[in-house]
């Protein structure tokens, strides 16, 4: 006994001594002994959870723990993994079009490649480029014959086997593409530039060295004249990267102690501390090169970080725009100090435009800007003339004053004590401009608190000419659109408003597409405009009956960006309800439509699904729409209500009047991307797609002081109709969103659960107080509008949630306000109130979901609770 007593009590020694040298260890010990060893919190405290580890199983039979990535049903799997449609190219002369081919969904191993957060960005570090970047597989070269038809086709050739094509551009002259290609076997997947012939098909690598890579963190390849590019390229004398200090060089330290005001919202995969900085640096550093089509190449400038590169129409210039230290700990790079400089094309410095500080200081309000010079660009009909817009409020949209902004040109090079030239003077916010001639130019502006939108008419050359508004109208009145002008490429690559010139009729003639949103849906078309007059005259309409078609391009048109109404050639898509996209080239005078595409249907198992654009009222009168689809051969008389999924995202409207607009076509073919609501008809759900889910703040009033109520109302006006119809069942109905809808979601299971069975939120944020300046379009602070605030979230009405929810959300989202433990701490507020939930975090995934394993997992799992909790309620 006493030596049992004995033993005893060396254990609790050793115990307590052990505990002593843990707990305190850090006080024995230099830092530099701490720098390799990983400490983790992990069991010390248990309300500490983590994002990363695996999703909490449901407490049932059919949990399927630890089984890894799971597949849906074959019914689902079949139409995730139809091929997608090659993306269509057009040439600048319009003579040649390129099909390029693209791979299914990619694999997690393309997001699990090593990535740097960095400044607001992913880089992949064994690329230097962005990581996660789509990519297709291959090009086709199709000629554009005279008589409308497509001639054959030519296959890019001589490529590496798995090579993975970005960045593909036309030549000036139409006779050469130049692309990036990456083979993850070959320079540890590094980018190369590579040319392809038109006429033959055949391509090769640029650069004579294979040594020089491509720098695709930012702009990176852009062709100068036909037979010359500007590239970026990683320094050639780049070392190693920068390797992190053993030991930390300080604390991580940030002050206002000047006590400026900084108001941002969340930014994500900011840099956090020197090493970062330095990483940033050598990975975003690049060497502007001059190369010509033999791969002889010159460097033009020193290396930086360039973000932008701009030749001239003329092609003698280029417009650089880089951004240098001090770097921000709380900012992305946009923010970054920005410098902004002319260079000509052959190496040679020509002046610095502007030098713009850290911006930290942009108000959250909508409509707010940077200070200083913005929008820097050149004239698009001018050889090397400059425009840009400066801000007369300081960028502050809060601040009354006219003008607000402020439009200025410049040449390139200006004579010694030339002043910029005045062209406009904004009470609005500049939005754009679309340049035409000496004589013409469109300026754009809004202003988002009054939803209002203005184009202007100016006339650049002219000091005589005064401007004038052409259109003034509420921006979220979706009926008065008048369109946007046609643009014709010049041959120096730069794009103009299209001229036309109409037989025996003097004047200013422009073309106008637009949607053509009416009452009963979208409805494009092509309008002919008499700048001088106003007076429009409607040459082309999509078919209203069965069609819904777009025109894409223009195909006619000179050097001069004239062309003659009755030689116009357009482009134009064309679908149906049951009729994938094709491509057609229609000609006048006779508008005789020539088919150029003859694409299959994806998904032929629900080419007989039900359509319909549906309409009802809200209980205070407001109109709403939404789009319902049944699966194939479904009769409500015969067969009974279905179980239903409706999936939507909520909108921002200043009038009842502009919320009630129909904004989509019948006609519409519906495109079924991996993740749509739309897979669930072919498990015999009927889906109501879209649903309007207007929050409306008339006048001064705010929207989102009434946003519950208003999302409930909306709400039960669509289950209503739903139920009117007979295709509903009552009981079995789920509601779902992605991102501000899987926010709506997690309302309405809170503030309307006698709707609802279930709820699938994806990629939300649950939490108001953790995005305090602003999410949305609530330009208010959390301090200005704490009870809103408070009252949206419905993490604050955990305790109110009985319904079932699925929560989905990427571990890597860098989506500003949704960060992943927005989805974990709603998780752990409704266990700790015993609400059937579960959390399926997705590893390297970030806000919007792309592997393949992913996707098909996100759809195994909701397919599992719809069966279980929608399907299956009684």
């Amino acid at each position: 006994m006493q030596n049992l007593n004995f033993s005893f009590f060396k254990r609790i020694k050793r115990y307590l001594l052990f505990f002593f040298l843990t707990k305190y260890s850090i006080l024995l010990f230099p830092i530099s002994d701490l720098a390799d060893k990983s400490i983790s919190g992990a069991g010390m405290n248990d309300s500490v959870s983590s994002s990363s580890s695996s999703p909490p199983p449901c407490e049932n039979e059919d949990s399927n723990q630890n089984t890894g990535y799971r597949i849906p049903p074959p019914e689902i799997r079949d139409i995730v993994d139809a091929p997608p449609l090659p993306i269509l190219l057009l040439s600048p002369c319009k003579d040649n079009i390129l099909f390029l081919r693209r791979s299914s969904i990619p694999p997690l191993s393309e997001l699990a490649r090593p990535e740097l957060k960095l400044a607001g960005i992913r880089i992949d570090a064994d690329c230097n480029c962005r990581s996660r970047l789509s990519f297709y597989t291959g090009i086709v070269i199709h000629q554009l014959l005279p008589d409308g038809k497509l001639g054959r086709e030519i296959e890019v050739c001589g490529l590496p086997e798995g090579a993975k094509i970005n960045f593909v551009t036309w030549s000036n002259d139409g006779k050469h593409i130049a692309f990036s290609v990456r083979v993850d076997e070959e320079d540890g997947g590094k980018l190369k530039v590579w040319i392809a012939d038109v006429q033959t098909g055949k391509s090769r690598s640029l650069f004579q060295s294979s040594d020089v890579y491509l720098n695709a963190i930012f702009d990176n390849l852009v062709w100068v004249n036909e037979s010359s590019l500007l590239i970026c390229i990683v320094p050639l004398s780049r070392g190693n990267p920068p390797k992190k200090p053993f030991v930390p060089t300080g604390p991580k330290i940030q002050s206002n102690e000047q006590k400026s005001v900084s108001q941002v919202r969340t930014f994500q995969n900011l840099l956090k501390d020197d090493y970062d900085e330095h990483l940033f640096e050598y990975y975003a550093t690049t060497q502007l090169v001059l190369v010509n089509l033999d791969g002889i190449f010159k460097p033009i400038g020193p290396p930086a970080i360039y973000t932008s590169i701009s030749p001239s129409p003329d092609r003698k210039y280029i417009l650089l725009t880089s951004i240098h230290r001090p770097y921000s700990f709380t900012l992305p790079f946009r923010r970054f100090p920005k410098k902004v400089d002319v260079w000509t094309t052959e190496g040679m410095f020509v002046r610095e435009l502007c030098d713009l500080p850290l911006a930290e200081d942009i108000p959250i309000a909508s409509n707010s800007v940077r200070k200083g010079m913005r929008s820097i660009h050149w004239r698009a009909d001018k050889p090397s003339i400059l425009c840009w817009v400066e801000t007369q409020d300081g960028g502050d949209a809060k601040i009354e004053v006219s003008p607000r902004d402020i439009v200025y040109a410049q040449a390139a090079e200006p004579l010694e004590g030339e002043n910029p030239r005045i062209l406009c003077k904004l009470d609005f916010r500049y939005g754009n401009i679309s340049w035409c001639d000496d004589s013409l130019a469109l300026i754009y502006e809004s202003w988002y608190k009054k939803r209002r939108s203005r184009t202007w008419v100016i006339s650049p050359e002219s000091d005589n000419v005064c401007s004038r508004i052409l259109f003034d109208r509420s921006s979220e009145d979706v009926y008065s659109d008048p369109g946007s002008p046609m643009m014709c490429r010049t041959l120096s690559g730069s794009f103009v408003i299209a001229k036309v010139k109409k037989e025996n009729c003097p004047g200013t003639y422009i073309l106008l597409n637009g949607h053509g949103a009416t009452p009963n849906g979208n409805i494009p078309f092509l309008d002919l405009l008499d700048i001088n007059t106003g007076v429009k005259d409607r040459i082309w309409e999509s078919d209203k009956e069965k069609y819904y078609e777009v025109v894409v391009a223009l195909l006619s048109g000179d050097a001069s960006g004239e062309i003659s109404l009755e030689g116009l050639k357009i482009l134009t898509s064309k679908e149906s309800k049951t009729e994938i996209t094709q491509y057609f080239i229609q000609s006048w005078p006779e508008k005789k439509a020539c088919q150029i595409t003859n694409f299959p249907h994806p998904y032929p198992q629900l080419a007989s699904m039900q359509k319909e654009m549906i309409r009802y009222d809200r209980n205070d009168g407001v109109h709403l729409t939404a789009t319902l689809y049944l699966p194939p051969g479904f009769d409500p008389t015969r067969d009974g209500p279905l179980p239903c999924l409706i999936w939507s995202y909520p909108g921002e409207f200043k009038s009842k009047d502009a919320a009630g607009q129909v904004r989509k076509s019948p006609n519409e073919f519906s495109t079924i991307d991996p993740k749509s609501a739309l897979l669930w008809l072919a498990r015999g759900f009927a889906v109501l797609l879209g649903p309007t889910i207007p929050i409306i703040g008339e006048g001064d009033e705010e929207a989102n002081d009434s946003y519950v109520e208003q999302l409930v109302a909306s709400a039960e006006a669509a289950v209503e109709e739903v139920i009117r119809r007979g295709v509903a069942h009552p009981n079995k109905i789920a509601v779902g969103g992605h991102s501000y809808g899987g926010f709506m979601t997690a309302n309405l299971l809170a503030h309307a659960p006698h709707l609802f069975s279930c709820g699938i939120a994806r990629s939300g944020a649950y939490n108001r107080t953790l995005t305090p300046f602003g999410f949305q379009h609530e330009d208010r602070t959390l301090w200005e509008a704490t009870k809103t605030y408070i009252e949206m979230s419905p993490f604050m009405s955990a305790n109110k949630i009985k319904k079932p929810i699925l929560l989905i959300h990427g571990e890597d989202d860098s989506n500003p306000g949704t960060l992943t433990f927005q989805s974990d701490r709603f998780y752990n507020a409704l266990k700790g109130h015993g609400t059937a939930s579960r959390l399926v975090i997705l590893p390297f995934e970030s806000h919007a979901y792309v592997a393949r394993e992913s996707i098909m997992h996100v759809l195994w799992e909701t397919d599992i609770w719809l069966q279980k909790y929608c399907v299956n309620n009684s």
